[in-house]
């Protein structure tokens, strides 16, 4: 086959993936779980809340967030349709409960085999599949002794990290937790699975609205930022631009490197201008009316809920204006 051949195919599975992604996209609410294949090991799964992550091969499933709690049944039986292996790790990118609320139920169905690599001190495998999150998500989740927890006990982590990354080896590849603090909230971790090529951002990428900057949980368009700009670090463009290392967002479609870099680039214009009004002197709904992101908010803007441009503006400008 001649180089300009080979070009042209890997060109056309690039715009394949990125356009069956984009159709899935849509399904993301619909009460059926959809699966696409990314690229190595890696598996996207739809229509649980929040985008699944399935990565498979002979040591069994590891699955990165689980999807909102009434969807937890049948998101185990699409993972059951990709692989019949033991589900042995849960990644969780971030505490929100579109991406955690079927921890409980996956967990239970997996089993932890003490003496792999990444496991710690486990003596009962009916414990089920590890729960692996940033050590800021079980502080959030949990609660002071004789305090209501912010979600329910099966949900939380079993394991945290506490450094800037958690690094396993499974199914053949390296997996890499990477810290994201300030980003989205300040327990966000970036899953990158590098033999495959394919970062996981959790909601630090949103495609199908503006992004939920959870600044009550110490999230930030700072913060944001840099983990974007982290995350096209990390990544590589494939031949023309196309295809290459993907990211997976927390909702929607698949992302290559130069969809990224215009993300980012949204997001950095949106900062740049609310931080010039405010030094301003203007207020946040001063702020509003001046439309810092009007040209965007045909593509970004909910209708309603986390990502009107209302929402996204209020909180651009109180991570701007909070005392550090």
């Amino acid at each position: 086959m001649s180089a300009k051949a080979s070009g042209a195919i890997r060109h056309l599975a690039a715009f394949a993936i990125l356009a069956c992604s984009a159709v899935i996209a849509s399904a993301q609410q619909s009460a059926e779980i959809q699966a696409l294949k990314v690229q190595g090991n890696v598996y996207l799964l739809t229509g649980a809340g929040g985008n699944v992550i399935v990565q498979v091969g002979d040591q069994g499933v590891l699955v990165v967030d689980t999807g909102l709690a009434q969807t937890a049944d049948k998101l185990l039986a699409a993972i059951r349709k990709i692989s019949d292996k033991p589900i042995q790790y849960i990644l969780n990118t971030h505490l929100h409960p579109d991406h955690t609320g079927g921890n409980d139920v996956i967990r239970k169905a997996g089993a932890t085999f003490t003496g792999a690599n990444v496991t710690g001190n486990i003596t009962d495998a009916a414990l089920g599949a590890q729960v692996f999150a940033q050590d800021n998500v079980l502080k959030r989740m949990s609660a002071p002794t004789g305090k209501q927890a912010a979600m329910p006990f099966g949900d939380w982590p079993t394991e945290t990290y506490l450094s800037q990354r958690k690094q396993m080896f499974f199914n053949g590849e390296p997996v890499e937790m990477i810290h994201q603090p300030a980003a989205h909230t300040d327990g966000d971790s970036l899953v990158w699975f590098r033999r495959s090529d394919v970062i996981v951002a959790g909601d630090i990428v949103v495609t199908t609205t503006y992004p939920f900057i959870d600044v009550d949980r110490g999230g930030s368009i700072q913060g944001e930022v840099d983990a974007l700009n982290n995350i096209l670090d990390m990544a590589v463009a494939g031949h023309q631009d196309e295809g290459g290392t993907y990211i997976i967002p927390g909702h929607g479609r698949v992302y290559d490197k130069p969809d990224l870099l215009e993300f980012r680039d949204m997001m950095t214009i949106i900062r740049d201008r609310v931080q010039a009004s405010i030094k301003k002197g203007m207020t946040l709904e001063q702020v509003k009316a001046a439309g810092p992101t009007k040209d965007y908010d045909a593509q970004y803007s909910a209708k309603s809920g986390f990502g009107t441009k209302d929402m996204f503006v209020e909180a651009v400008y109180k991570s701007l204006t909070q005392k550090k």
